[in-house]
């Protein structure tokens, strides 16, 4: 079956995409919606600018279309954005979000396309452990939590801080996936990455007791093998 997936450059999206891809889905387009206000309803925002290099180290067309970023006019956006694609399915990260899902949903069924949804319903744990064992490269770009200070700008997700949001979790109740906006996510590299985004010029921005973190310059850079390398230091 031939789909789009929506993608944001965040974690959820990435994992959605991932696990489409082994489901034998075609993926035919990446499709982003870039929001005029940061409030975006549906969509995520920071470092939205960043998919046009998630997508080449893809090596999928990117469609890019912009969005009010109102309530209920993103769905017309969205809509308008995928009439007329060559495709008869939707991906989409979505996890727990009712809002999110039924209005996917119903985008997909007023223009007869399935929405798929593989991380619908999901273990939270499960799919932070898939995204850590499986190789995702994911920092954390905004905190809007108790719990969630600037030094976990930047930060990447590996199992330490996997223990630290649980024990955040037990503590506060952040959602180990930023399910409630507790924080955003973007992917530096995937696995069907053939080359990984670099960092190289970004800035904090920080009000009161949150921020995020915005990208100003990143390239693709070449995937090292760190197996091949390791191997090629011992002899």
């Amino acid at each position: 079956m031939k789909v789009a997936a929506l993608i944001s450059g965040g974690k959820d999206s990435a994992l959605a995409l991932y696990r489409a891809m082994k489901r034998g889905y075609d993926i035919k387009y990446l499709v982003t919606m870039i929001p005029q206000r940061e409030d975006s309803w549906m969509f995520h925002y920071p470092n939205v600018h960043l998919t046009d290099l998630f997508a080449e180290a893809c090596g999928i067309p990117l469609i890019k279309a912009e969005t009010s970023g109102v309530k209920e006019r993103e769905l017309e956006d969205l809509k308008r954005t995928l009439i007329g694609l060559d495709i008869q399915g939707i991906v989409s990260g979505a996890v727990g979000s009712t809002y999110q899902k039924r209005r996917i949903d119903m985008i997909c069924a007023e223009i007869g396309l399935k929405s798929i949804a593989p991380l619908w319903g999901e273990d939270q744990m499960v799919l932070m452990e898939e995204l850590i064992s499986e190789g995702f490269e994911v920092i954390f770009i905004g905190v809007y939590a108790y719990g969630l200070g600037r030094n976990w700008l930047g930060r990447r997700l590996d199992r330490q801080t996997l223990n630290d949001l649980i024990e955040l979790n037990r503590k506060y109740g952040i959602s180990l996936i930023g399910e409630g906006g507790e924080y955003e996510t973007l992917v530096l590299d995937a696995p069907y990455f053939k080359k990984r985004i670099k960092i190289l010029r970004h800035r904090i921005v920080w009000k009161g007791d949150s921020g995020y973190l915005l990208v100003d310059e990143a390239e693709l850079e070449r995937k090292i093998d760190i197996h091949a390398h390791f191997c090629a230091r011992k002899s």
